[in-house]
């Protein structure tokens, strides 16, 4: 029997009413087994004869025999039980904050080792004696020590709150459940709270993922204001590169203002100076004359005065100054021509420093393209990385698929896009003749076809060597300084812009826009005809060229 109760748990001998192990324990039809006093006590404060586990009825109350097999287990369970609290020691120690202390100590509060749900009250291992060796303190139910022995107790019954009433959502007694809350769905608090804490954790989990979802998003707020200030800086660095060009323009327009007004004034201050030298020259000889006639007109020679006065009577040869003026230059309309030319200037400069902006910006969506050899006329060559293309003048014996075209020098890129922006660079250099631009996935690529959006082609061609035309249906003939050794070409797909740019000057050459994409595009060239050698350099794809 000893060795067989050491196989056994206390809660295998608790009585199901009054949580304490056995005593006289019966067995009810339905299987279940509780005190016989509690059964009583409970069947008679309750209408029906019921099971308080399994709640089955009995229709008559049948006569309850104690179980002697059980009750023998529960008394040597008891007996073990009480040798074992009474063999082990516990280290007595003063309760620490956040342990329960013992009721019954007086003056330094001991750590209490049970709580009783009787007494409610929390004993020490000395006060708690007692209830280990008193028969009818041995009944009641002690659990490890807890505060507020209180709130666990029924107000009403004075009972265990030991079941939930899942429909008032309150714990409850015993007695409680056979009176007050007879026909609610009642559960063991156990069950109850097994159930709660899974939802518990449940929500654990959903407030971590919310949790988890806003530090995501946080990252991403970061991320954002990280990006704005780097867009800010960059907007901030043009911005001032654009103002301080445009304030050296004003500065260089007003030091050539102000150099033209001294200019002017420097003449005119020369002018003055040689005829005031001049003017002095002469009075220098007038004043020499002037002493010659003083002094041969006090002389009392008469011979002398006769002999010399035909040549001193006369004055000396002077220039006539009547007409002699010095006009102060006219400054009049001076201001507003250098202001109209310094609008010009700046107007030119705008345009210019938006268009680097611009070029900077569409720089960004660099895509990496090659030339696809089985759309190229048969008298094109490629290189091997498809990055150059130029004519030959030779055919070569390719076959003739549906892709390639077949009578003009073209040819398309690998890379085909349906959406986005996508940018990419030519050198033209050397070259008479070329035609660049995109083109739609279903265009003619057989026989003769005229270049323009309606028939899928969005291009610019130069031919002549300087005849630089935009294929718009009909062409624009465009206005260079000068043609153009790189072109750079820029796609927006849903805007449905093509633009053009000489990447060299940093200005735009030509867009198209309003441009209705809405399947496949590719980028397409053509070298034209070699011309005997005349324009047999090549189209070369090259790595893009950021402007700074």
């Amino acid at each position: 029997m000893s060795a067989a109760s050491c196989l056994l748990t206390e809660d295998q001998f608790l009585c199901s009413i009054c949580l304490d192990v056995y005593t006289d324990p019966v067995t009810l039809p339905c299987g279940h087994n509780f005190c016989k006093n509690c059964i009583t006590e409970y069947w008679d404060s309750n209408v029906s004869c019921q099971c308080p586990n399994c709640k089955k009825v009995f229709n008559t109350r049948s006569e309850l025999h104690v179980n002697i097999f059980i009750k023998e287990m529960s008394a040597q369970f008891r007996q073990s039980a009480q040798q074992k609290s009474s063999s082990s020691s516990s280290e007595r120690r003063v309760s620490k904050p956040g342990e329960v202390p013992c009721d019954v100590c007086t003056g330094t509060k001991v750590k209490a080792l049970k709580s009783c749900l009787v007494c409610l009250a929390s004993y020490c291992e000395t006060h708690l004696e007692p209830h280990q060796t008193l028969p009818r303190l041995q009944r009641h139910q002690l659990m490890d020590p807890v505060e507020n022995l209180e709130d666990r107790m029924c107000e009403k019954h004075d009972k265990l709150l030991e079941l939930f009433c899942k429909n008032d959502q309150r714990c409850v007694c015993v007695l409680c459940s056979v009176t007050d809350h007879k026909t609610h769905d009642v559960v063991p608090v156990k069950e109850e709270y097994e159930g709660k804490k899974a939802e518990l954790g449940k929500t654990e989990a959903e407030i971590q993922q919310m949790i988890q979802k806003r530090r995501v998003k946080i990252e991403e707020l970061k991320h954002s204001v990280e990006l704005s200030d780097e867009n800010a800086d960059r907007e901030i660095a043009e911005g001032v590169g654009v103002f301080s060009a445009l304030k050296e323009s004003v500065e260089r327009r007003q030091a050539e203002l102000i150099n033209s007004i001294k200019e002017k004034q420097r003449e005119t201050e020369k002018q003055a100076e040689g005829f005031i030298r001049e003017l002095e020259q002469e009075i220098s000889e007038l004043e020499k004359r002037r002493a010659e006639v003083e002094q041969l007109s006090r002389c009392e020679d008469h011979l002398q005065l006769l002999q010399n006065f035909t040549s001193l009577n006369a004055a000396p040869p002077t220039k006539d100054w009547t007409e002699v003026r010095v006009h102060p230059p006219s400054y009049e309309g001076t201001v507003v021509r250098a202001v109209k030319q310094l609008e010009e200037t700046i107007s030119e400069q705008r345009k210019k420093l938006i268009c680097e902006v611009e070029l900077k910006r569409v720089q960004q969506y660099e895509v990496d393209v090659t030339l696809d050899p089985d759309t190229a006329h048969p008298w094109l060559i490629l290189s091997d990385d498809g990055k150059q293309v130029y004519d030959s003048d030779v055919r070569k014996d390719v076959p003739d698929n549906p892709e390639r075209f077949d009578l003009c020098p073209n040819v398309l890129s690998k890379q085909s896009f349906s959406s986005g922006r996508f940018y990419y660079e030519v050198q033209v250099k050397e070259k008479t003749d070329w035609t660049l631009g995109v083109a739609r996935e279903s265009i003619n690529r057989k026989g003769v076809f005229t270049l323009t959006p309606q028939n899928g082609y969005w291009t610019i061609i130069l031919r002549n060597e300087n005849e630089h035309k935009a294929c718009a249906g009909p062409s624009v003939r465009l206005s260079l300084q000068s043609g153009p050794e790189r072109v750079g070409v820029f796609v927006d797909y849903e805007e449905g812009l093509v633009s053009f740019y000489d990447t060299d000057a940093a200005a735009l050459i030509y867009s198209f826009t309003g441009c209705s994409f809405t399947k496949k595009i590719y980028p397409y060239f053509s070298p034209c005809l070699n011309e005997c050698g005349k324009n047999s350099a090549p189209l070369i794809i090259s790595p893009v060229r950021h402007t700074e």
